[in-house]
């Protein structure tokens, strides 16, 4: 699904290439489209959305993640198996944003399949980890996406991950 045309949508913030970025989302709004929340909520801020095609997020990582004090005490570092989450989060928001889907708590995003994952390098407390989703595909319920997970200008995680899309009842 795309979104192309010019003039301003209410919500809509700008254009790019023809698809229109719907714009950041703070932390409030990333609650409203997920279900998660602490210490399972992954997606502190959505920093753009282009429906239909690619979303940008943020996780802040600290020392607070309850995750540090086993995983490891002398050297923290994030799980892979959370960051894989973080980006499965993040793609969530992005179906829910290509179907236009209103926060309402009718449809649960669940992920169904990760392909191809690689971790390249540690994430660490005080590193923010940059969340990249791209869409692949979606056919009918399930939705395929290209994710990269990066710490500064580096990629230290990345996969294809599939998810479907349920109602809630």
């Amino acid at each position: 699904m795309m979104f192309e045309g010019k003039g301003r949508v209410e919500g809509m913030t700008q254009e790019k290439e023809g698809q229109i970025d719907v714009g950041a989302m703070d932390i409030h709004q990333v609650m409203e489209h997920l279900p998660h929340r602490y210490p399972f909520l992954l997606v502190d801020k959505v920093i753009s959305c282009v429906p239909g095609e690619s979303l940008s997020a943020l996780k802040n990582v600290t020392i607070n993640e309850p995750f540090f004090p086993g995983h490891f005490p002398i050297k923290p570092v994030m799980p892979g198996v959370l960051i894989l989450e973080a980006l499965a989060q993040a793609t969530a928001i992005l179906t829910a944003k290509s179907m236009s889907d209103a926060p309402t708590g009718a449809t649960l995003y669940y992920l169904v399949g990760i392909d191809n994952a690689r971790f390249k390098q540690p994430v660490e407390p005080g590193d923010q980890l940059i969340l990249k989703t791209d869409l692949i595909r979606n056919k009918r319920s399930i939705w395929k996406f290209d994710a990269k997970a990066l710490v500064g200008d580096n990629v230290v995680a990345s996969a294809e991950i599939i998810c479907s899309v349920q109602s809630a009842s």
